[in-house]
């Protein structure tokens, strides 16, 4: 009897240790920052955004997809691998001619062992179109002459 909850135990130990382990090794992916916010952003002003992430893991990692919450939002990403330890980015295009706030995600999905789909966001406030004939100075506000 004692042998056979000894083996047991040994197999439950075992089986434990692997977990830990496997935890530890495979690609991970940390970000710099998981929300860009624009402010106030000029009608048609520059609605680029990026997102630098490093491979903190042991293991190349490879982005399989990013997606943004609506067709306003569209990511690029590398599409090849990144090696442990190196450093890329995910720039992030928003259409400023859609007035009004900004309140987007973009879903990141790839091999990366501490998370594997990742959510990140944009946010801000898009300024209505300037009326014909009045000077607006960069904010989309009238100029004071």
């Amino acid at each position: 009897m004692k042998k056979v909850l000894f083996s047991l135990m040994m197999i439950f130990v075992a089986g434990s240790m692997s977990a830990l382990i496997a935890q530890e090794t495979g690609a991970k992916i940390e970000f710099e920052k998981e929300t860009h916010d624009y402010g106030e952003v000029k009608n048609g002003g520059n609605g680029q955004s990026t997102f630098d992430f490093k491979n903190t893991g042991n293991e190349p990692l490879i982005i399989q997809n990013a997606k943004g919450s609506c067709g306003c939002t569209v990511p690029s990403w590398p599409k090849e691998p990144i090696a442990p330890g190196a450093t890329a980015s995910i720039t992030v295009k928003y259409d400023t001619k859609r007035p009004g706030a900004i309140n987007k995600t973009i879903t990141i999905t790839s091999n990366a062992v501490n998370t594997p789909s990742k959510v990140l966001r944009i946010k801000g406030n898009v300024l209505p179109v300037p009326t014909s004939g009045a000077p607006v100075d960069n904010s989309g506000a009238p100029a004071n002459n």
